[in-house]
């Protein structure tokens, strides 16, 4: 199976890249039964390199092919083999085959890697087949260490090899490969025993088969959007099953997504995406408590968790449902009562259903269908408490001094400049205190009105229809302003803080760039993200990585810094107690290969609310991934030290 691109320069070679998930698949020597078939075709075909790490059948599989002489290098008195780059150019062939494109170069070499001498024959206009193994592939490096316990030195970017004009899986079952290992077909048989036992196991070769099989079918899907997108396709096709599962934040989305994950895995390769759609119109809570749980189950299901912006909700799911080529789109059943419904018309399940096209819409049913469940509130203010008790008390002093001015100045006639009076109290309370004090300021100014200045005065009833009408229309005018208000505080402050989440979250994609200053660069950010009076990182062994502000000391009551929660907290989860009078919160960073926390972040004086605990997640991330890349570069540090003992030693011997 491989992936074609299209649209490659004719100057420049077009490359085939020939992937296994292991040594010994017969990526070599499918490589040479290649170069033979184009040769009698009439290309002009030679070996650039080939590695027979003594197999008969791959040296069997070299004659016939012109074979172009190798650079001998001498490096440290150990005689080297390597790919002669100007010889081929010279011989300036159609087609070179080239082995190992992953292969580092002796010391001195024009290139320091094989697959950098691959694009210098590529840039001659010199097509090139080679071969790779997916454990050197840079961005499965790491997963593969934890498969197999090895760590690889020798890598190829990715973008080499999605630049590939083909790319071929050479696949091999894992037993059948084991047994070709055993029959002495791929190692010499003293290395038999020892590869069956190591990174030969048939979990190991079953993962790795696995691997390369997902990588190149996520670049095959790549590669079909890209061609969707250059020529103007807007239906969705639907190669592999993916379901896409709409979350509200409401207590059905764990329905919702189980029978998302049991539709998905009908198909080999199915994929569960999950999408919630933020309106921020001000006046429904999303419930970050339910949709944080709910995100976690998503990643627990093997699925990808998604968070939207987009006042159209209909539109907004299906455009993302397109844009991914989702086969199914998996909704709940309205939440709203019959009567909602009735007043209000098709909800959103029926705008999805009818905006949909080819992809298949599922309803399912819940316990909170049909308004059984809770109804969301409107939320309190977008302005902090303080904000909302100034507005209070605006209303009730405002409203008297107001009353009092209008009264001294009353002459007879319409009560047309009192109304107006009044609305324009209400709309400075709803500046000033938000939505609740502006509820308030209204209903309190009708019944000044009416108390004051519809006859007959001092009483709360009324003579003329028509006042009361408009006594009546005030409040509701008064009511909508305040809402309209509080809706436009409400979206400027969201607008503010995204804004500010997203040049926070930009400068700390940055510091991770830093390398050692990492970890220091982004707990500075955090405690003046968060307001606190003092953060630090802790190490599993209580050592400080990382700290900024008040001097720290110590640690929360209870709890061990590397250690597992208490008995009774969640595992992982975030931990709060009081030292010495302040708020402290603990929050785990990471997880090491033994299950426990990699590091341990604390933050002093914190109290955050939902949003910041979003924030915070991406932060202790970042921080996760930070001290993980600076493990690894030791690791691969003291590797790279092994390693160039064991040249050394070998050279002596």
């Amino acid at each position: 199976m491989g992936a074609r691109r299209e649209g490659g320069s004719g100057a420049r070679g077009r490359l085939r890249v020939l992937l296994g998930a292991a040594p010994g698949v017969g990526k070599t020597y499918e490589m040479l039964g290649e170069g033979h078939r184009l040769a009698e075709a009439g290309r002009d075909v030679v070996i650039g390199i080939v590695e027979t790490h003594g197999r008969d059948a791959t040296l069997a599989q070299t004659k016939g092919i012109e074979q172009v002489a190798r650079r001998v290098v001498t490096h440290r008195g150990v005689q080297l083999d390597e790919l002669d780059v100007d010889a081929v150019l010279a011989r300036r062939p159609e087609l070179a085959l080239i082995d190992e494109m992953a292969h580092t170069n002796a010391p001195g070499s024009r290139n320091a890697k094989r697959w950098q001498d691959v694009q210098e024959l590529l840039d001659a206009g010199i097509d090139v087949i080679t071969t790779v193994n997916v454990q050197h592939i840079e961005s499965l490096n790491a997963v593969v260490e934890k498969i197999t316990g090895v760590v690889q030195q020798e890598t190829v970017p990715d973008a080499v090899i999605r630049d590939a004009d083909e790319v071929e899986v050479v696949d091999l079952a894992p037993q059948t490969l084991r047994d070709r290992l055993s029959a002495g077909q791929v190692y010499p048989a003293e290395r038999i025993d020892a590869a069956l036992s190591n990174y030969f196991r048939l979990g190991n070769l079953t993962a790795l088969r696995e691997l390369a099989l997902l990588w190149l079918a996520d670049e095959v899907d790549s590669a079909l959007r890209s061609y969707r997108s250059q020529h103007g396709i807007d239906s969705s096709w639907q190669a592999r099953e993916r379901v896409v599962v709409a979350l509200t934040g409401g207590p059905e989305g764990e329905t919702l997504l189980r029978r998302g994950a049991r539709i998905a895995a009908r198909s080999a390769g199915g994929e569960l995406l999950a999408v919630h759609v933020t309106t921020q119109d001000g006046l429904r809570g999303d419930r970050p408590g339910a949709l944080s749980a709910q995100r976690g189950l998503v990643e627990s299901l093997g699925g990808s968790y998604h968070q939207l912006v987009g006042d159209d909700v209909p539109g907004t799911l299906v455009e993302f449902a397109q844009s991914v080529d989702a086969s199914q789109l998996v909704i709940g059943v309205s939440r709203r009562s019959r009567l909602s419904a009735a007043l209000t018309g098709p909800g959103i399940g029926a705008e999805i259903i009818r905006r949909s096209g080819d992809i298949d819409v599922h309803i399912v049913t819940h316990a909170a269908a049909g308004g059984r469940g809770p109804l969301p509130s409107i939320s309190g203010g977008a302005l902090g408490w303080r904000r909302q008790l100034i507005g209070f008390a605006v209303a009730l002093v405002g409203g008297p001094l107001l009353s009092w001015l209008l009264f001294s100045l009353k002459a007879p006639g319409s009560i047309t400049s009192d109304v107006l009076s009044y609305q324009l109290l209400v709309v400075v309370v709803a500046l000033i205190g938000g939505l609740r004090p502006a509820l308030f300021a209204a209903v309190l100014s009708g019944i000044t009105l009416d108390f004051l200045f519809v006859e007959p005065l001092f009483t709360v009833t009324i003579a003329d229809p028509l006042h009361a009408l408009a006594l009546v229309l005030y409040v509701v005018i008064a009511v909508l302003v305040s809402i309209v208000v509080d809706q436009a505080a409400r979206r400027a402050r969201a607008a503010q803080r995204a804004a500010g989440e997203a040049e926070l979250l930009a400068a700390v994609a940055g510091n991770v760039l830093r390398g050692d200053s990492a970890p220091t660069a982004l707990v500075a950010r955090a405690r003046e993200a968060f307001g606190l009076s003092g953060i630090r990182l802790l190490s599993p062994d209580g050592t400080v990585i990382a700290a900024d502000g008040e001097p720290l000391g110590g640690s929360v009551d209870g709890a061990d810094p590397a250690g597992s929660p208490p008995a009774g907290s969640a595992a992982g989860g975030h931990r709060s107690a009081a030292t010495a009078g302040m708020q402290v919160e603990t929050v785990p960073v990471g997880v090491g290969a033994d299950g426990r926390p990699r590091a341990v972040l604390e933050l002093h004086g914190a109290d955050l609310d939902a949003a910041g605990r979003r924030l915070l997640d991406a932060i202790v991330a970042q921080l996760a991934a930070a001290i993980e890349h600076t493990d690894l570069r030791e690791t691969a540090s003291h590797a790279a030290v092994l390693a160039e003992t064991d040249q050394v030693r070998s050279a002596l011997l």
